[in-house]
């Protein structure tokens, strides 16, 4: 008899809430161009912009800030192409952002600077006070949370930094949303990614939030979707799905924070077998859990946990499909771990019961791997 999978990859994709499921089948129902003034297309427009206004609502912005997108990748990209317009000539980026950021920032043809993290993998805002003091206005990516370790970022006191060196401030929020509250104009953002399918909403649909000092330019042309702001039919239902979602993530946001004790326990059984907890000395996300065991190498604990009925990921499994060390933990001064890292990462469906089985199964694995060791020696 199989076992019962457990899915703890949450960060890499959560699944399809009820919720965003029913959303998306209506949607479908509706048969108009949201560009079209009949009643079909009316029909369709409504649908667009009731998940406009639920979007909005998760940040604490108006309506009239949200442009719709194909997800976060898409997101990151307009804000970069927009700042790069508006004549901001150097981009920084903390060393631990998405390669969503790092390879738009690449291929701007700017400037690119990165930013240092400390030992827990947050943001040196001492470095970044001293790089915007250099000439030449800069836009600074951030991200609010951090897709292998879930440590969480100072976006707020950085704001302040950027406001004064009449910068622009992007803040990938797309791990962020859904886990943890998230006030747009508290953050002091200038613009912000989101992405449906990391809080239970359908794959393929995201959006930019725009605050009022940044100016949105097209990358996409043709129509004059989104305001103007990005030209395309608009994916009515995954905006739908990602409107639903987002309205029931913001519902279960208390639950999501009891995860955190859950993390905490299963960090516990795998530091007293020799594990490393990583970012544990900073804010994280609630339901994230970065480890490395020296000698136990990502992929095999990847296969390992699979094997035993256990989804979850190498750090950086996202980019590319592959299991590689992790960057993010090198710049996090320990690249003696970093291909050993691994990520757990719960959603709105885990149970306590799931990360208790994922700790039996990876000690179990680990104790395996020791076992393996003596024979050898």
């Amino acid at each position: 008899m199989s076992k019962p999978s457990i899915y703890l990859d949450y960060n890499a994709t959560a699944p399809v809430r009820p919720e965003a499921r029913d959303a998306v089948l209506r949607a479908f129902e509706a048969a108009g161009n949201p560009s079209s003034v009949h009643a079909s297309g009316r029909a369709a427009r409504d649908i667009v912009e009731t998940a406009r206004a639920q979007v909005a609502a998760l940040v604490g912005v108006v309506a009239g800030s949200v442009t719709f997108v194909s997800g976060g990748t898409e997101a990151d990209a307009l804000a970069i192409g927009s700042a790069a317009f508006a004549g901001f000539n150097r981009i920084i980026v903390s060393e631990g952002e998405h390669d969503a950021v790092l390879e738009t920032a690449a291929a701007s043809g700017l400037q690119v600077l990165k930013m240092p993290l400390d030992a827990d993998g947050v943001a040196r805002l001492d470095w970044l006070e001293e790089a915007l003091s250099d000439e030449g206005r800069a836009l600074v990516c951030l991200m609010l949370a951090n897709n292998e370790t879930g440590v969480v970022q100072p976006v707020a006191q950085a704001a302040a930094l950027v406001r004064a060196a009449d910068g622009w401030l992007h803040v990938d929020a797309v791990q962020a949303a859904g886990k943890v509250a998230i006030d747009f104009t508290a953050l002091g953002a200038d613009t912000m990614a989101l992405s449906a399918h990391k809080l239970g909403g359908p794959q393929g649909v995201g959006a930019l939030v725009a605050g009022t000092r940044a100016t949105i330019v097209r990358q996409q042309h043709g129509g004059g979707q989104e305001r103007g702001r990005r030209a395309g039919t608009e994916n009515v239902a995954g905006i739908a799905g990602f409107g639903a979602a987002v309205e029931a993530a913001a519902r279960d946001l208390p639950a999501m924070a009891n995860q955190g004790t859950w993390r905490d326990a299963l960090a516990e059984r795998v530091k007293a077998a020799g594990a490393v907890v990583l970012g544990e000395g900073a804010p994280r996300l609630p339901q994230t859990l970065c480890l490395a065991a020296e000698g136990f190498a990502s992929q095999i604990q990847v296969m390992s946990l699979d094997l035993a009925g256990v989804m979850v990921s190498a750090g950086s499994a996202c980019s590319s499909g592959k299991v590689k060390a992790s960057r993010v933990v090198e710049a996090m001064g320990r690249a003696d771990l970093a291909p050993f890292a691994l990520r757990v990462s719960g959603g709105w469906a885990s149970t306590e019961q799931d990360w208790i089985s994922c700790g039996d199964a990876w000690l179990a694995a680990y104790s395996r791997i020791g076992a393996r060791r003596r024979e050898v020696a």
